[in-house]
């Protein structure tokens, strides 16, 4: 097993404290601004002792296995929102409708886990309806921007040969377009009821939910003969949680603490292509 610790410099004093700890037989600088110790042991107190100071020097940290590539996966995954993009585009909609605050606010409740997603989406549906329609190009334009690091992580999955996929709670509209414009090979979410040009308040068919998205990777994952440690599934919150229990690794991302407590990696200050100093392509 490795340690990688990345994000800056990493203090002496830290560096000293993580050998100590783990019995790391090698210590391996990796430009930039990342270390790999080598062949450690995993502390039972690491996450109480040491996890804290490398926070407040803002450095993320992850156990992995040693000699791992980013080829020996052959899935990965993503939630949307907040996660793949920097945006939550429900919260931006209803900016539009003047509600953003009422529905930002269920957002963060769903995201930590507080209220059922189904019943979270539902109302906040219900605060959009009427809206019109044509403002969803104006969100996919002028306000949803991939997260840091998202293109270099899909360039080398994708190079690597790792099939792709968008797994979001959020709304076809936009999944579709990130879709062939990032070149995903697959995407679910849900669509938006439309008629007479404004938005009805409703989805179309079932809500994809957190078991909703944990069964579509359960599919692909069959569909592509992999068993589960050649999957990576990424997200940030609770609706997330079932979806990366079924993935071999599991990456919380800039994600809320509940997320980050049972995920296996946790980027809280690299970009999304932190993960390629874990598993190197």
């Amino acid at each position: 097993m490795d340690l990688v610790i990345q994000g800056g410099a990493l203090p002496t004093f830290l560096l000293d404290r993580c050998v100590a700890a783990t019995g790391a037989r090698a210590v391996q600088p990796q430009p930039p601004q990342v270390t790999r110790l080598r062949e450690v042991t995993r502390p039972v107190d690491f996450e109480t002792e040491l996890a804290p100071l490398l926070a407040n020097a803002r450095l993320d940290w992850a156990f992995v296995e040693s000699g791992r590539k980013l080829s020996d996966f052959g899935l990965i995954a993503f939630d949307m929102d907040s996660t793949l993009i920097t945006i939550e585009c429900i919260d931006e909609l209803a900016d539009f409708a003047g509600r953003k605050a009422e529905v930002s606010a269920v957002t963060e409740s769903a995201m930590r886990g507080e209220i059922d997603y189904r019943e979270s989406l539902r109302r906040r549906l219900a605060l959009l309806e009427g809206l019109d329609a044509r403002v969803l190009a104006r969100v996919f334009g002028e306000r949803l921007l991939l997260s840091p690091g998202a293109r270099e992580l899909l360039a080398a999955v994708q190079a690597a040969g790792l099939r792709t996929a968008i797994l979001s709670g959020g709304f076809t509209y936009f999944t579709e377009r990130l879709r062939i414009e990032l070149g995903f090979d697959f995407a679910t979410s849900n669509e938006l009821e439309i008629s007479g040009g404004k938005l009805t308040g409703r989805v179309v068919g079932d809500i994809v939910d957190a078991q909703a998205k944990a069964h579509h990777l359960l599919r692909l994952r069959d569909e592509l003969g992999l068993r589960k440690e050649q999957v990576i599934a990424v997200g940030d919150g609770a609706n997330d949680l079932l979806m990366m229990a079924e993935a071999g690794v599991s990456v919380a991302f800039r994600a809320k603490p509940a997320t980050r407590a049972k995920a296996s990696v946790a980027l809280n200050f690299a970009g999304l292509d932190g993960l390629l100093n874990l598993y190197p392509a």
